[in-house]
């Protein structure tokens, strides 16, 4: 999982923002063709700590589209 210094400038943000990315992505693997697939997850914009519930939103629906997709 790669965070650009382009999308955060400090090391630290950027650790968090892969921290809930993981955590997100932990809590709701839920089916063996998850586990079966390789994630690369690219930023497009900027995450706030306001944003950070929004994050883990796309992130579930995310995750919910390509598990059908997958089915």
């Amino acid at each position: 999982m790669i965070v650009a210094k382009k999308i955060e400038r400090y090391a630290v943000k950027r650790n968090w923002i892969k921290r809930i990315l993981r955590e997100t992505f932990r809590q709701n693997r839920s089916s063996e063709s998850m586990n079966n697939m390789d994630w690369v997850i690219k930023l497009r914009r900027k995450v706030s700590r306001k944003d950070s519930a929004q994050l883990v939103v796309e992130m579930k629906t995310l995750m919910f589209q390509l598990q059908q997709c997958h089915e």
